[in-house]
């Protein structure tokens, strides 16, 4: 019953036509989704993904326009790492993002041993670009100007800031399955720590827990994580996650069809809202492969309220 890495990130923005362009124009990532909140119907949900939605490569995001901006601090998943295969796609992505204004850091490597580069979207979401060795992943968009060999090809992990250390080697060691790499002091706060973990392979399923007393608690918004989702191949793995949450304490939701996937949810210690998500039945069920992502996509449930759910959005084009 172990979980096989990352499944998606879902984060916020402000402005779905930025979004748009930043992730599919400046990075390269295939629209794959664009539909809505199900819980929020007047919110766009879209997903960046891999040339055909593979579970494991998808960066997602609510679009509500009243947030304000993320506030830094604990309790928040606020950093968003995706992968490519070596140094010399990093050195690709630092010579583009110099060239079309990212704000990036220098590159370094990562753990000592992988290349890496850390940058910004437009809102300021913290993200990172991470050599996977070239260990196998999604399939690239070649439907951009980026080229195959340097894109992008997934997600690598995420990071999350918590205020105290208690319960956090429990919960995602003993209690989600997670591999413990890594427990070091912060390399550059005093006073802080870091924590490696992973579930399945580091490339796809690494989680930077950033122990860090001296911050406040955050606050959600635009440049922000809402929430991080974990893969398991089936429903009946997800039902059997639910027995295992509550047998620990936690107070997991019941199995949610989202249509394209199956999930439950759970807010950890630390604030940190956690998904395990189905790997599918995926993206495909009511587009075909070469155009998904082209017009809005409305699970079987929400079809009848189509035109009032289109009249409240704008369009992104």
């Amino acid at each position: 019953m172990q979980l096989t890495g990352l499944h998606h990130v879902t984060a916020v923005t402000k402005n779905a036509r930025n979004n748009l362009n930043f992730y599919t124009h400046i990075l390269g990532m295939r629209l794959v989704k664009k539909t809505v909140n199900q819980d929020d119907v007047s919110a766009y949900h879209l997903f960046y993904a891999d040339a055909v939605g593979s579970a494991g490569t998808d960066v997602t995001f609510f679009e509500w326009p009243m947030m304000s901006a993320q506030v830094p601090g604990t309790g928040a998943i606020d950093m968003i790492a995706l992968r490519v295969p070596d140094q010399a796609a990093i050195d690709y992505w630092v010579a583009r993002f110099a060239a079309l204004g990212v704000v990036h850091e220098e590159p370094y490597m990562w753990m000592g041993n992988r290349p890496a580069v850390a940058f910004r979207d437009p809102e300021g979401q913290q993200l990172m670009l991470i050599s996977d060795f070239g260990q196998a992943g999604g399939i690239p968009w070649d439907k951009t100007d980026v080229p195959v060999a340097h894109a992008i090809r997934g997600l690598f992990g995420a990071g999350i800031t918590v205020q105290s250390r208690d319960q956090m080697e429990l919960l995602y060691r003993d209690v989600f399955g997670f591999t413990l790499h890594h427990q070091m002091a912060h390399p550059s706060i005093a006073g802080r720590e870091l924590l490696l973990f992973a579930a399945g392979d580091l490339a796809g399923g690494t989680l930077v827990v950033n122990v860090a007393p001296d911050l406040p608690p955050s606050r959600l918004g635009a440049g922000g994580v809402h929430h991080i989702a974990f893969r398991v191949p089936d429903v009946s793995t997800a039902a059997r996650w639910i027995e295992r949450l509550r047998s620990v304490g936690l107070q997991p939701t019941s199995v949610i069809d989202r249509f394209y996937f199956q999930s439950v949810y759970t807010r950890v210690p630390g604030n940190i809202l956690i998904e395990i998500a189905t790997d599918g039945p995926g993206f495909a069920q009511d587009e075909s492969l070469e155009t998904m992502g082209q017009k809005l996509s409305l699970p079987p449930f929400l079809e009848g309220r189509r035109l009032q759910i289109e009249a409240g959005l704008q369009s992104l084009t």
